[in-house]
């Protein structure tokens, strides 16, 4: 199996690429930009075994043909995804959710390319903190941010070339990741690594907003049973009955680092920003047998937590830049 991995040296994709190379004897291509979030050392001792990079962007109708002639499956993790930067500018989000998968499924159709797409459970909005609901396949679709609104499009794009041009598609919608290679802009690491430079975390508002957390392990090996075993049109949601609400998260973080849990400041509220997650993965289990492996969230996050510690080269060069970002925002 020859696998072309969009955004492969962003955080989920990068911990795909980790994942494939240790359960598979697939090749691996991966396609990535580079921009702020994509980083050749997430895939550091991978590029000297199965796995090449290739500099480009998803957009690129020539780049992307080039590489899906050679591809016998695509594993589209690409995407402009952090909402406080999609109200910041909304522009980046339309090129390369929208358009970029365009060309991804224009160059699968013309190949005959398997294709994958990762996206996300923001796509269906949010739900109320009591309600006892979650997502399902068939929840409608809800967006409320630029961010969500164009995954939703995305997601739209697959199942419209899946059914009008018979592209050989599955979709997959996951909730919050956090783990191992994830920019310190997002909330996990953001808390983590504040705490290694002695600063206090940060919350919005409340921190009652809740999250559905599964570690991006357990997120890769998802994928890649449904790469393997999903039937070809349907969509499967992942998740790890991980549901905390930030304020929890912040103190349990503060916790298992040694320090009081009350030791945090809080921000001003992100607009807009959804109030809970919460997802049904029963049909990925029920069809394809996936189990979580990180299904106490204390024991993945006490794992994330030492391999921030361990790797303050890895996120020390774009922390400044970030909280600099954060600082004009009053957050």
């Amino acid at each position: 199996m020859r696998l072309l991995v969009t955004g492969g040296a962003g955080f989920i994709g990068s911990n795909f690429v980790h994942h494939v190379v240790r359960h598979t004897d697939y090749d691996v291509t991966v396609l990535d930009k580079l921009t702020y979030a994509g980083n050749l050392a997430s895939l550091s001792g991978l590029l000297e075994q199965r796995v090449t990079f290739a500099l480009g962007d998803i957009a690129d109708a020539a780049r992307v043909d080039d590489l899906v002639a050679s591809a016998d499956a695509i594993v589209h993790y690409a995407a402009e995804s952090h909402n406080d930067n999609s109200l910041h500018d909304p522009y980046p989000f339309l090129k390369t959710n929208l358009i970029g998968t365009f060309t991804l499924l224009e160059a699968a159709r013309k190949h005959g390319t398997r294709f994958h797409h990762v996206s996300t459970d923001e796509v269906y909005g949010d739900l109320h903190l009591d309600d006892p609901f979650r997502f399902t396949e068939n929840t409608p679709y809800n967006p409320s941010s630029p961010y969500s609104s164009t995954k939703a499009g995305s997601d739209l794009l697959v199942r419209a070339w899946a059914r009008s041009f018979g592209v050989a598609a599955t979709i997959s919608n996951c909730s919050n990741n956090y783990g191992a290679f994830q920019h310190v802009e997002k909330f996990i690491p953001r808390q983590i690594t504040n705490v290694l430079r002695g600063v206090r975390p940060k919350l919005y508002g409340s921190g009652h907003h809740v999250r559905d957390w599964i570690h991006a392990d357990d997120h890769s090996s998802a994928v890649l049973a449904i790469l393997q075993r999903g039937r070809i049109g349907e969509t499967y949601l992942i998740g790890a009955n991980g549901e905390k609400d930030n304020r929890s998260v912040v103190e349990l973080i503060l916790r298992l680092m040694g320090r009081p849990t009350d030791d945090y400041d809080h921000v001003p509220d992100r607009a807009g920003h959804d109030l809970r997650y919460a997802i049904d993965s029963t049909k990925l289990r029920d069809e394809l047998g996936w189990r979580p492996l990180y299904e106490n969230f204390e024991q993945g996050l006490t794992a994330t937590i030492q391999w921030y510690r361990e790797n303050a080269d890895w996120w020390a060069p774009t922390k400044d830049a970030t909280e600099a970002f954060y600082a004009q925002l009053g957050q």
